[in-house]
C-alpha cells in the first residue's frame, strides 16, 4: 500500500506548521535607548548644511563644442599645455629703490 500526499495537503501542513511555530516566537517590547543610533548619526555627518541657502544665480554655462573639443584633444593625448603662470601671492619683494 502506497502512501500518497496531495500537494494541496502538504501546502495546508506547512502553512499549519509556520504559523503553530511563529506563536513560539516573543516580540521585544521595548528596545534599547541607543537603538538606531548609528544609522542616525551616520545621516547626520552626511549632511553639510541643513539650512542651506541658495541665490537664484545660476551657474555660468558651458560651451559644448569647446568641451567637445578637449574631450577629443585627451581622448587623442593633444592636451593642450596650460600656460605658465605664477602666483604673487606671500612672495616678498627683495628690491631696494636706488637714490
Amino acid at each position: 500500500m502506497t502512501c500518497t500526499m496531495n500537494p494541496l495537503k502538504i501546502l495546508s501542513v506547512s502553512a499549519l506548521c509556520g504559523v503553530v511555530l511563529s506563536a513560539c516566537t516573543t516580540a521585544k517590547t521595548h528596545l534599547s535607548e541607543d537603538f538606531g543610533y548609528g544609522a542616525r548619526q551616520a545621516a547626520v555627518a552626511q549632511i553639510a548644511d541643513p539650512d542651506a541657502v541658495y541665490s537664484q544665480a545660476l551657474a555660468p554655462g558651458s560651451n559644448g563644442s569647446r568641451a567637445s573639443l578637449a574631450q577629443e584633444r585627451y581622448r587623442t593625448g593633444r592636451v593642450i599645455s596650460p600656460s605658465a603662470t605664477a602666483s604673487t601671492i606671500g612672495t616678498q619683494s627683495t628690491a631696494t629703490s636706488l637714490p
